[in-house]
């Protein structure tokens, strides 16, 4: 399983980490950080990222 999230199509909305029912996801200055320990890759954040910059794979 894993996250990633192109750095360069990521707008620093905040939409994924307001919906992540993990607390996994942190909105720093530089971008969204994963917490991997927290993450169990159900991919919310995924389908809300408005340009889709986030992908999950199971």
């Amino acid at each position: 399983m894993s996250w990633e999230i192109e750095r360069n199509r990521c707008l620093r909305c905040g939409a994924c980490v307001s919906v992540c029912p993990e607390l996994a996801l942190d909105l720093k200055e530089d971008g969204v950080k994963n917490d991997a320990k927290k993450c169990t890759t159900c991919g919310i954040c995924s389908k809300v990222c408005p340009p889709h910059a986030i992908t999950v794979k199971k």
